[in-house]
């Protein structure tokens, strides 16, 4: 699982530094001409409400996307997200000093066990959650029985096999496909209209190296390939983990290998 280090405001504090070179020099320019800084009201140079609004509102949205990112989920106690906050606010002393993280009640160098903890709780109960959803899914699959299953669990159908030459591992795909998981939702795809991708057997997932090896050039086939031949139970951006995909891949070239002739030596 991944780590966490205690959230620093770095970028946050060049920031301030910036705005705070800025505004002193703006503030000597005016002393210099001789007469305003005097008469300022401290309260005039704070921000407004509405800036302050804003900037809160993005805060929260900066905050959204760290949770979302490392998927901490939709059930947080977002009042004690808020204490936490005041917390740590209100708290007194040097963050440097031993004592400073007695005010709170967890530690705060705590965080990474935690974190670590919870996450990897949350990510076990979605792959129980998946695995009986791929289960049952790939049944009915089989049950319907249009498509033709291999050894290893790949389900295919073949709409167009194209040349007569097999697809070799070591060739070059130049294809078009959609990408899709169960419920129809694409995840990845190369429109008709775009330039074909270029596509290296070895460097793919397991359900296509084998089924693309099923067709030739020209050849169109659909994919239906359980998650261990695809992400598994870790899953990727976009793509749950213990998700089938469904693919439809067409080829439009290959660019055949051809190994390179021994040198010969003298």
């Amino acid at each position: 699982m991944k780590t966490f280090k205690f959230i620093t405001f770095a970028t946050a504090a060049l920031v301030l530094a910036a705005a705070c070179s800025s505004n002193n020099g703006q503030a000597g320019k005016v002393g210099a001409a001789g007469d305003s800084t005097a008469t300022v009201n401290p309260k005039s140079l704070l921000p407004s409400k509405a800036e302050t609004d804003s900037v809160s509102y993005l805060l929260g949205i900066n905050f959204g996307s760290f949770l979302k990112g490392y998927d901490f989920g939709s059930d947080l106690n977002y009042a004690q997200i808020k204490k936490g906050m005041l917390d740590f606010l209100n708290a007194e002393g040097d963050q440097t000093d031993s004592n400073f993280v007695k005010q709170f009640k967890i530690n705060p160098e705590e965080m990474n066990e935690l974190f670590s903890s919870f996450l990897s709780k949350r990510h076990d109960y979605t792959v129980a959650v998946n695995k009986q959803k791929e289960a049952a899914y790939l049944a009915s699959v089989e049950k319907a029985d249009t498509l033709t299953k291999t050894a290893s669990g790949l389900f295919y159908k073949i709409n167009n096999p194209g040349d007569s030459t097999k697809i070799a591992l070591e060739d070059t795909l130049f294809v078009h496909y959609v990408g899709t998981t169960p419920d129809g939702k694409v995840f990845d795809q190369v429109a008709p209209e775009a330039r074909p991708a270029t596509m290296f057997l070895q460097r793919v997932i397991p359900g296509w190296t084998e089924g693309l090896q099923l067709i030739g050039d020209h050849g169109n086939i659909t994919l239906v390939i359980p998650s261990e031949l695809a992400y598994g139970e870790g899953g990727t951006r976009g793509i749950d983990p213990c998700t089938t995909l469904h693919f439809t891949v067409q080829v439009d070239s290959v660019h055949r290998y051809v190994p390179k002739e021994p040198v010969a030596t003298k």
